[in-house]
């Protein structure tokens, strides 16, 4: 049963203070009820109205730090209000961008760590660069979470995470839903999705139309699996392998938990550069999340143009290459699953490329040559090896 827009909370009085008759006439309903919250029908039942309350009081002070002049009123009303200054952030055509998306099941690593700070900023991360690919500047965020019962602690953790995020963006986090759903999550487990909204003026817009053939391609590093790829990750590490959280497997520099809980990298800065350095300069942007390189850059090419990947262009880092050769995975459906090491790729052009490369800190991985708006892509002789080896 969802609770009420976070955060709603009311006056909590001890349970053992006692009260006149007087006294408890003056108390409001919603007072009195949770007076008597322990012998709730609806908490025996499994859903604690008072303690979604109660847990959600002093989410204000988490979340506001993450608002600016644009929010209008407080948290805790039906919708949050934001008046967006268009004319403050010099945008003559606004275009709104939203998005929603969720973690996936990168919650069961943090299920099982009982480590919970992160998994916010990955789902806020994911979502900022989602709109990014449009040329959007993100406006506002709302979350969703829901679990079999509500953890004070937890709640407090996945939220300080997102607001974290959030504030690195300048994008407000303006309200949230949590919902108590005893009998459909297990014990201890949650689900977590988020909804974005976003700005660009309609003469910066990114749609693909831009991307022509010779176009350079620039690809920026991933931060590991990012929130993609964990079902097969999972697979192939704990069950096929036999590993734990705290296993480092040759090859790696930190334990499993420490790699598969590394933050989802936000791109926001490399737009910010390029577009410093000419509004015309990104002529089409994707984001590598689930559908790797091969899925997602398809989405932005013209239905005459293909993109060309060299694979040996980058280093494949090496949870990758422990995924594939001791999971036997094809070596070219790990760039379907997983980003391979690349998180962003912009096109632009084959003249700018060197230089934008050079001050962005990307690299040249492939080019836009004739095709039918599909992605060429041979995997790494690495790969291949490993694979042979197996």
């Amino acid at each position: 049963m969802k609770q009420n827009n976070r955060p709603s909370s009311h006056d909590q009085l001890p349970h053992n203070m006692r009260l006149s008759s007087s006294q408890k006439q003056t108390l409001s309903a919603a007072q009195r009820l949770d007076q008597g919250a322990t012998s709730s029908s609806y908490a025996k039942a499994g859903v604690d109205v008072a303690l979604g309350n109660r847990l959600k009081s002093g989410i204000g002070a988490i979340v506001c730090p993450t608002h600016g002049t644009e929010v209008l009123g407080g948290i805790g009303g039906f919708g949050g209000l934001f008046r967006p200054d268009f004319k403050g952030r010099k945008i003559k055509d606004p275009v709104l961008v939203s998005s929603v998306d969720g973690v996936g099941t990168k919650l069961k690593i943090a299920f099982e760590t009982n480590r919970h700070d992160t998994i916010g900023a990955d789902l806020v991360n994911h979502c900022i660069n989602d709109i990014a690919v449009t040329g959007a500047r993100p406006l506002f965020f709302l979350d969703y979470i829901a679990a079999e019962k509500l953890d004070p602690k937890i709640l407090r953790q996945i939220i300080s995470g997102m607001a974290r995020a959030c504030k690195a963006a300048r994008c407000a986090l303006i309200g949230g839903e949590t919902a108590q759903m005893p009998g459909l999550y297990h014990p201890g487990e949650y689900d977590l999705a988020g909804t974005i909204v976003g700005v660009v003026d309609r003469k910066q817009l990114l749609d693909g139309s831009r991307v022509k053939v010779g176009d350079a391609l620039i690809a920026f590093p991933s931060n590991g699996l990012h929130t993609n790829g964990y079902t097969l990750a999972r697979d192939v590490l704990f069950k096929k392998m036999k590993l734990k959280l705290s296993s480092k497997p040759a090859g790696l520099l930190t334990t499993l938990e420490k790699e598969l809980l590394k933050i989802h990298r936000c791109y926001l800065p490399e737009f910010e550069k390029i577009m410093a350095l000419g509004a015309t300069k990104l002529h089409a942007a994707a984001h590598i999340t689930g559908g790797g390189l091969i899925d997602n850059l398809s989405r932005i090419l013209p239905s005459h143009c293909d993109a060309h990947i060299d694979s040996e262009a980058w280093q494949i880092p090496s949870i990758f290459k422990i995924l594939c050769q001791s999971g036997r995975v094809d070596p070219l459906e790990m760039y379907r699953v997983f980003n391979m090491g690349i998180g962003m790729v912009f096109v632009v052009s084959a003249k700018d490329a060197p230089t934008i490369a050079k001050k962005l800190r990307g690299k040249i991985i492939g080019k836009i040559i004739k095709g039918s708006g599909e992605v060429q892509l041979d995997p790494s002789k690495e790969l291949k090896r490993l694979k042979a080896e197996d």
